[in-house]
């Protein structure tokens, strides 16, 4: 049987690109309104290029919209709204392993990109 922390720790490692990502989805949840991206750069002190792509993986992966107010907590279905739930929860008592799932799902995908440009030997 496996750890219900572990399993949620693969679906954060692949469901976030950055932990960037993770702390601009609980402030949107937090705040339960919608943020201008000029906002976010603001509270999150981050740079636009960083909110940019936080906002646009979170888009992506079902967690938050956008329109004309800005970006918002808005998860596509029940089951997501319950994993963030439960992560916001496990990120408050392990934020370390949280991030570590994220950072090292990351630079798993850019070790792998990295290895496909490698040169190798003919024999």
């Amino acid at each position: 049987m496996t750890d219900p922390d572990e399993d949620l720790l693969r679906f954060v490692g692949s469901s976030f690109s950055s932990v960037w990502a993770l702390e601009l989805l609980l402030v949107l949840k937090k705040a339960g309104r919608p943020y201008l991206p000029g906002e976010l750069v603001s509270v999150l002190r981050a740079s636009e290029l960083v909110v940019s792509n936080a906002s646009d993986s979170l888009i992506a992966a079902g967690f938050v919209s956008i329109d004309d107010h800005g970006v918002r907590y808005l998860p596509v279905n029940d089951e997501i709204a319950e994993k963030v739930e439960r992560i916001e929860m496990l990120y408050g008592v392990r934020p370390n392993s949280v991030r570590r799932a994220i950072i090292s799902s990351a630079s798993s995908g850019a070790t792998a990109f990295a290895d496909a440009f490698k040169l190798r030997k003919d024999r």
